[in-house]
């Protein structure tokens, strides 16, 4: 029972002291040291590179927050054509967008909201992907620029003459600065590109994401447009038909208050008959007549 109790910390202790041969620690701080040593043996040159590659990757990792941030590939189209329709439900970055190019009500201002957009999102993340372009191919370029230093070193080592073990070591010195440099530059400069290329990717899925939207929002707004272009068509046809039958109605109470009689005479219509009787004053019992 003992033996069972004390195994856990065997093993702890066995995997600190590197029993199993392998120390996690003991082989951090060697890779470490050798990174110095490594580091230190490039000369001048290796300065300029880790300051291209901190410069270089701290700009890819704000293009790549900036980018995410968006929220264009989080949110699915059928969402945000539902967000088009009904501005309530709207949420997140996207919801902010669409309040903003759907502020206006016609394809005009459509068009205007998102030029603007463009003006103002697209241009610093081109700027910012230019700089990061230049860093990636510039990385390179230094080291084999430390390379030509080195081989500069080597062969003054060579011509000074010397010879000897002090001569072998400014050799060897040069080669190794030259070396080293080298593939430092390539090492910075080969994920760069990597992680340059897929945030060009990324930036070219923002901008044809953007020209989709439009599309579908300049076509929202022409619906919109031509149904209220229709709706008035129809409101006005329905006017000129109802001033039309009040025409025709006119026209017939006018045609019905003037009908012939058959003595040629005209009938007045019973209202003007019935209030000529009520006075008095009809044909059949007018006084001057009868006398």
């Amino acid at each position: 029972m003992q033996n069972l109790e004390q195994a856990p910390e065997q093993v702890a202790a066995a995997s600190s002291s590197g029993v199993f041969g392998f120390d996690l620690g003991a082989a951090l701080q060697a890779l470490w040291d050798d990174a110095v040593v490594i580091w230190a043996g490039g000369g001048p040159a290796m300065i300029a590179i880790a300051v291209i590659a901190l410069a270089m990757f701290a700009i890819g990792c704000g293009l790549f927050l900036r980018l995410r941030a968006k929220g264009y590939r989080a949110v699915p189209e059928r969402t945000w054509r539902h967000w088009i329709e009904y501005p309530d439900a709207r949420e997140g970055p996207i919801g902010e967008l669409l309040d903003f190019v759907t502020g206006g009500h016609s394809v005009e201002e459509t068009a205007f909201f998102f030029r603007q957009l463009r003006t103002n999102e697209l241009p610093p993340i081109e700027r910012e992907l230019k700089v990061m372009r230049i860093f990636v191919s510039a990385a390179p370029l230094v080291g084999l620029l430390g390379t030509v230093t080195g081989m500069l070193a080597t062969f003054g080592a060579l011509s000074s003459g010397s010879g000897g073990d002090k001569t072998m070591a400014m050799v060897a010195k040069g080669i190794s600065e030259a070396l080293i440099t080298t593939e430092t530059g390539l090492v910075v400069a080969l994920p760069g590109l990597f992680f340059q290329y897929q945030l060009g990717r990324g930036f070219d899925r923002y901008k044809a994401f953007l020209a989709h939207l439009e599309t579908v929002c300049t076509q929202v707004f022409h619906r919109r447009e031509v149904e209220s272009e229709e709706h008035r068509a129809r409101r006005a046809a329905q006017l000129a038909i109802a001033v039309q039958l009040r025409e025709h109605l006119q026209e017939q109470r006018s045609e019905v208050a003037t009908v012939p009689a058959a003595g040629g005479t005209t009938s007045t219509r019973p209202n003007e008959t019935s209030a000529r009787q009520a006075a008095g004053r009809t044909p059949s019992h007018d006084p001057a007549l009868e006398a």
